[in-house]
């Protein structure tokens, strides 16, 4: 009798395909972890090489406005270069504890937190750390995906970099309005004098600005925005004991 070896089923595959596309599949996840993994650790690297006072960093929205053709106005200015009184209003609006904290204010955090589990809206506990290295390396938006990945880059940033190249940095980064990017670029946008000549006033409302300045325009402030900057300009007039990690 002859014997007639069984057909193999249109679906079948032979094991050494099989055995093919494994490899296959494991050597691309291997590269997608890799990839994942250097992603993550990028920005660790980045503060590191940021340390060098030469290197100006540029932030996401900087980046994304020159792959969206649309280019922006940015004048890097060194610390000393900056008007103190604008370094004070921009702490006492954004971050009183910035000299004595380790990049997150856990007092602040810890309320939110509590906050949030009773169901109440929570305020902002962003410090300038946080804000700078969102900034750099993150996005726009509430998440808490964004939030864990910006806690510790914060804590590392503000322990490899002193005081005042943070603040230079944040304040060479910050947006104030549509392609208006660092102080300098937006005391000459608003107010036509360099980040050197601001007025106590000019300085009040453009910290007071930093949270939307998309909204919240520091040449042409309302009567809200005016009473805000009235509140940091007296608060300003008072930090002396709040900045000595910046002066002296």
């Amino acid at each position: 009798m002859d014997i007639v070896p069984e057909a193999r089923e249109e679906g079948d595959m032979p094991a050494s395909r099989w055995s093919s596309l494994r490899r296959t599949w494991r050597l691309h996840r291997r590269r997608i972890v890799l990839a994942v993994v250097g992603l993550v650790l990028l920005p660790y690297a980045l503060i590191a090489l940021y340390l060098i006072d030469f290197i100006r960093p540029v932030s996401t929205l900087m980046l994304r406005d020159l792959v969206l053709l649309r280019g922006y106005d940015r004048q890097w200015v060194e610390f000393d270069q900056i008007a103190p009184v604008l370094v004070q209003s921009v702490m006492m609006s954004e971050d009183g504890q910035f000299c004595i904290h380790d990049g997150v204010d856990w007092g602040q955090m810890r309320g939110v937190v509590e906050d949030a589990l009773e169901g109440e809206s929570t305020r902002g506990a962003s410090t300038i750390p946080m804000q700078t290295v969102k900034n750099l390396f993150l996005w726009n938006g509430r998440s808490f995906v964004r939030k864990a990945m910006e806690l510790p880059l914060a804590i590392v940033a503000d322990f490899v970099w002193s005081k005042r190249r943070m603040m230079e940095i944040y304040l060479n980064v910050a947006e104030w309005g549509d392609g208006i990017y660092g102080i300098e670029a937006a005391a000459r946008h608003h107010f036509g004098v360099s980040a050197a000549k601001l007025s106590r006033r000019q300085a009040a409302l453009l910290a007071v600005s930093l949270p939307n300045p998309k909204e919240r325009n520091a040449g042409k402030p309302g009567r809200g925005l005016k009473r805000l900057a009235s509140l940091i300009e007296r608060r300003a007039s008072r930090s002396g004991g709040y900045i000595t990690c910046l002066y002296d």
